[in-house]
């Protein structure tokens, strides 16, 4: 169970990702198809708009460290939501390719900031026994973001385009609006104690080497997870849709299920966590996640639909948050900020050249089925770096930020650390 006090910083950290990425990247998969039909895109455009939200969150990625070290984070979250709310409303009526493509990366980039920010404030704010569970449900917001994108997108879209694209909008606002609530308390109750950096503390320049070789590795897999990530959440729906004539309320209902597993993912694999670790919990993500974006290459029957469904969307915040957690217990969490963006950024990187290069794959074979089990076999591989990184860490031993981590819990002290102020 959460602690309640522990609820300032989980729903700082939900509402970032909430809007971050469920709604400012996720509302677009379900809008694709009725935009293709509507005359405001072509198919092949619609796919590269998609891919601009990819390019900016590269950009938000490397710029988010910087600006919450600059400026008070309560203002960046707070632009954040603006800017993205604001790239919903100026859409909000056909217009010209490069109005669109404009703002699609503009909302990209403000969702990375929220994406690095939020969790990473919110892990700062959790004293460390509490993180496990912490850790994991601030990534709730992705699939609460999607499920409200696959719930409310295909009724609104019965009133009209635009009105889907002005209350996206506004729930953009009244979510950003929460956050700044919850963002207020947390800043003034964070602990007293929060694990040092590595090399820290006096420790050997050889362990610090093994923590930056096994930090590596972790990126490294995380950045194929990016390419895993693309075919479903950029062009499930329209696959389902348009590609096997499903119709769009078959693809939205699966597009529903997609979001009711990224609400439960992060549940599942706190829980996971909990039991068997960081490291091995990630593992299984990753081997759970290929075999659910392979599944339609083999079967498209509704049962394999829902199962592809459910697990690649549970999984998509189930490895953020395991990654996440598994950083944090790599570096601590006063490092966490500045790795977790550098790993965003990585992430954000190889989604953008995925979501390119799978455009123009799209364009050559005019199939998207390729591109599933493209991406099964990238997530293969990187569940082979989170099995080396393992073999890493094994021969170096103990890390810095375990060692600090433990240290910490017997002896308290108080930090003095500007992050989160």
């Amino acid at each position: 169970m959460i602690n309640r006090k522990d609820l300032p910083a989980l729903m700082t950290g939900v509402t970032a990702t909430l809007v971050g990425i469920g709604i400012a990247r996720f509302a677009y998969t379900p809008l694709l198809p009725a935009i293709i039909q509507q005359g405001w895109f072509t198919a092949s455009q619609g796919a590269y708009l998609g891919a601009a939200n990819l390019l900016g969150y590269f950009i938000g990625a490397l710029a988010a460290h910087a600006l919450s070290e600059r400026f008070s984070p309560r203002m960046v979250i707070g632009a954040s939501f603006a800017v993205i709310a604001l790239s919903f409303m100026l859409c909000a009526g056909a217009s010209g390719f490069v109005w669109f493509f404009f703002w699609r990366l503009v909302s990209g980039i403000a969702g990375a900031i929220l994406m690095v920010v939020g969790p990473s404030l919110a892990l700062a704010a959790t004293p460390p026994e509490r993180r496990f569970r912490v850790g994991a449900m601030v990534f709730t917001g992705i699939g609460i973001g999607a499920l409200l994108s696959a719930s409310i997108v295909p009724l609104l879209l019965e009133v009209s385009l635009t009105a889907t694209w002005g209350m996206l909008g506004l729930l953009c606002l009244v979510a950003g609006l929460i956050c700044d609530t919850f963002l207020r308390q947390s800043l003034t109750s964070r602990p007293a104690t929060i694990a040092a950096s590595p090399g820290e503390g006096g420790n050997s320049p050889k362990a610090y080497g093994g923590v930056r070789l096994v930090v590596l590795l972790v990126i490294g897999a995380y950045a194929l997870d990016a390419i895993g990530f693309v075919p479903h959440t950029v062009f499930w729906v329209d696959y389902l849709a348009r590609e096997n004539e499903l119709g769009n309320h078959a693809a939205s209902l699966q597009w529903g299920i997609f979001g009711l597993g990224a609400v439960c993912g992060p549940l599942m694999v706190g829980a996971l966590a909990q039991r068997v670790g960081w490291h091995r919990g990630l593992a299984i993500a990753f081997v759970a996640k290929a075999a659910a974006v392979s599944l339609p290459v083999f079967s498209l029957a509704l049962l394999s639909q829902s199962i592809s469904s459910f697990m690649v969307g549970a999984m998509i915040p189930g490895i953020v948050a395991l990654t996440s957690g598994r950083l944090a217990e790599l570096v601590g969490p006063t490092a966490h900020k500045k790795l977790w963006g550098q790993a965003t950024a990585a992430f954000a990187a190889a989604q953008a050249v995925a979501g390119y290069a799978m455009s123009a794959f799209y364009d050559v074979w005019g199939t998207y089925s390729p591109l599933f089990a493209i991406s099964g076999l990238i997530l293969a591989a990187g569940f082979l770096l989170v099995l080396l990184s393992r073999g890493v860490q094994q021969r170096y031993g103990q890390f810095p930020a375990q060692h600090s981590t433990q240290q910490s819990t017997k002896h308290p002290t108080q930090h003095s650390s500007n992050q989160g102020r």
